[in-house]
């Protein structure tokens, strides 16, 4: 009897921090600050300690760390922000909600994340169409891969531009020497329970080195209140992330630099295993995958996927319909297609990855899938 193939397996970690998680949930029940408890303090400054950046902070989710970061930089309407079209709807819904307005670009076919040359072109179209004003880039990290900052970032300096990480499915990855969380202004990332650093619920953080921007931050995370939260300030929201799931982050930081280490080899298998037969997402010589999705390119996918069914191996796909296509967000389509974008979401394809796996099961996965194809 074979042991089951798990997509994401949320349950061996849990397990093995479970008598950490209950005393430090346990010290909770007992001082009684479920809300802005020293757990909060104590996860910020860890998470700012392994990122890199001076500045990290606990909040409510993912998406609210996109929105607070686009609303700290007062972006609302009149204002372009400039996203990947192929990524999760978190990224467009963050901005539509601030007033902005999103402008899809492009990906690489085989980084899977925005491309810096489509990301120019855009940019170009919108100053020739003088309706919006060019405020931000955000790059996402899909599949925990770092986006290409340095182009990235260069070509928002010459705009006048800033640019905010999308790290949700990348915390742990990094770029030559820096780690994501460091690698431009502004990061987001989200702690859902999959993620490379999960909670037990929703969760998120925000990084930053700029001192008057984390203030700001701060302030807006708590219903845009001054330092003795008694006076609002500025428009603001409850994007508090509680004691307790901090509680649960601070045990995962416990043992997630092991964790990385599993997520590298697994991938480093996978890559040995399928020896080229199929496309994987690549990056640079510089880059650091985090490794939160391990995705191929396939023809055939639902055929692929059918067969890998029926030998009990799941698999997922991240993303079916690029967010141009979604009927949200049809009133920013562009006019032209985004020819690469449309293509991942017809051939890419997620493979059981998390650190828990066994070379067993890589094995089983990798030879199930090279029958497939």
């Amino acid at each position: 009897m074979t042991d089951p193939i798990l997509f994401f397996d949320l349950k061996s970690p849990a397990r093995r921090l479970r008598a950490d998680i209950e005393k430090r949930l346990m010290a909770i029940l007992d001082h009684g600050q479920y809300i802005g408890g020293p757990e909060v303090t104590e996860m910020e400054a860890q998470l700012a300690a392994f990122t890199g950046a001076k500045h990290a902070l606990a909040v409510a989710s993912g998406t609210d760390a996109l929105v607070i970061a686009l609303m700290g930089e007062e972006i609302g309407p009149g204002d372009a922000v400039f996203l990947p079209a192929f990524t999760y709807n978190a990224t467009a819904n963050a901005i539509l909600m601030t007033g902005a307005t999103p402008v899809f670009v492009d990906v690489d076919r085989l980084t899977c994340n925005i491309d810096p040359a489509q990301l120019e072109i855009a940019i170009e179209r919108v100053i020739a169409e003088g309706k919006l004003k060019p405020r931000l880039v955000i790059a996402v990290d899909l599949y925990g891969l770092p986006a290409d900052y340095p182009a990235i970032s260069a070509i928002a300096r010459a705009h006048g531009m800033l640019v905010l990480s999308d790290a949700a499915q990348a915390l742990g990855g990094g770029q030559g020497n820096k780690r994501i969380g460091a690698l431009c202004e502004m990061t987001a990332t989200s702690f859902y329970p999959s993620k490379t650093l999960g909670a037990y619920g929703d969760g998120g953080a925000m990084f930053t080195d700029d001192d008057a921007r984390y203030e700001r931050w701060s302030s807006i995370r708590w219903h845009g209140t001054d330092a003795a939260k008694k006076e609002s300030i500025r428009v603001g929201l409850n994007g508090r992330l509680d004691s307790m799931q901090c509680a649960v982050v601070l045990s995962k930081l416990t043992i997630f630099e092991e964790e990385l280490r599993a997520r590298a080899a697994h991938a480093a298998a996978y890559l040995k295993r399928l020896n080229g037969k199929v496309a994987v997402q690549t990056g640079g010589a510089d880059d650091r995958h985090a490794w939160g999705l391990f995705t191929v390119m396939v023809e055939n996918r639902d055929a692929v996927m059918a067969k890998l069914k029926d030998q009990g191996i799941p698999s997922a796909v991240y993303y079916s319909k690029p967010l141009h296509k979604h009927a949200a967000f049809a009133a920013h389509a562009p006019a032209e297609p985004l020819a690469n974008c449309e293509w991942l979401a017809d051939h890419a394809l997620s493979l059981p990855f998390h650190p828990y796996l066994t070379d067993d099961q890589i094995d089983r996965v990798s030879a199930a899938f090279i029958d497939a194809l």
